[in-house]
């Protein structure tokens, strides 16, 4: 009888022994998953580097240029899109009642009284005094449309840091520009192509954006009509990404233009020529 007890005894032991084992294999995946775990890599920390653009949301200046303009200010003033922060009029001494038209349309508008006579002097008083992200200019004879501005303003925020309006590129066009000013338009940019390697459809358009950061870029010492060009081969020689963007320019509304094709281009020549000879050091900041 008791080595049959014995018997049994060790037939449950060895029994145990084998129910030990099977638990033992089941729970040994534990240590594997263990090392998975061990694998995963936690990823690096992300140095966010503040853009170098203001907000998507960007404030928008128009800058204004006038003289004698009363009678275009109820269109171009109306054109304007709503959201457009600051409408800034530059007035050189008008003997008409443009100041009072413009506040009349606008009560917000802000009058800057110009000192020295001709568009680039106004264009650069504007410019200066304007606390928008974007700053805009445009002629005040109605023959622009501001509901380009919306263009300008998107192609900014996409990426560019200077955007000319071109009357010359595709889906724009013009029903103001005669035949010897279109050959005079071609001659410039011709000449500032080969002078300095900018392409540019339409160099002598007064409708341009640019953000206001780099406005130290352009620094303009220019006080006549040759503005325009002068801000096209400055925005190339800084660098600065330029887009051109459609625009169709109707007719003068009212009164004459101060506009000379002689003249005019004379000083736009004079203009190629010195920033050509001039050594030009981009600002650093």
């Amino acid at each position: 009888m008791k080595s049959r007890s014995s018997s049994v005894s060790l037939e449950g032991l060895d029994r145990i022994r084998r129910a030990t084992v099977r638990t033992t294999k089941s729970v040994s995946p534990a240590p594997a998953e263990a090392k998975v775990a061990q694998k995963v890599k936690v990823p690096p920390e992300i140095n966010v580097v503040p853009p170098t653009r203001p907000r998507l949301t960007p404030t928008v200046s128009v800058i204004i240029p006038t003289l004698n303009e009363a009678g275009n200010f109820p269109y171009v003033l109306n054109t304007l899109p709503a959201w457009v922060h600051e409408v800034i009029v530059v007035d050189g001494l008008s003997r008409d009642d443009t100041e009072r038209v413009a506040k009349v349309l606008r009560p917000d508008v802000r009058i800057i009284r110009q000192t020295t006579r001709g568009k680039g002097a106004a264009m650069r008083a504007g410019l200066e005094a304007a606390t928008g992200d974007i700053l805009i200019a445009m002629d005040a004879d109605g023959s622009m449309d501001g509901a380009a501005i919306v263009a300008i303003r998107e192609a900014l925020v996409q990426g560019a840091d200077y955007v000319k309006g071109s009357r010359f590129c595709a889906g724009a066009g013009s029903a103001d520009i005669t035949r010897i000013r279109r050959l005079g338009d071609m001659g410039i940019c011709w000449m500032i192509r080969i002078l300095f390697g900018a392409r540019y459809s339409d160099v002598t358009y007064g409708f341009l954006g640019l953000w206001a950061n780099k406005l130290s870029s352009i620094d303009i010492d220019s006080d006549g009509f040759e503005v325009e060009t002068l801000i096209g081969i400055r925005a190339h020689r800084a660098g600065l990404k330029t887009v051109e963007v459609p625009c169709f320019e109707s007719n003068r509304i009212y009164g004459t233009s101060n506009l000379s094709a002689t003249r005019d281009g004379l000083r736009i020549l004079r203009v190629i020529l010195r920033e050509r000879l001039r050594r030009y050091h981009a600002p650093t900041t």
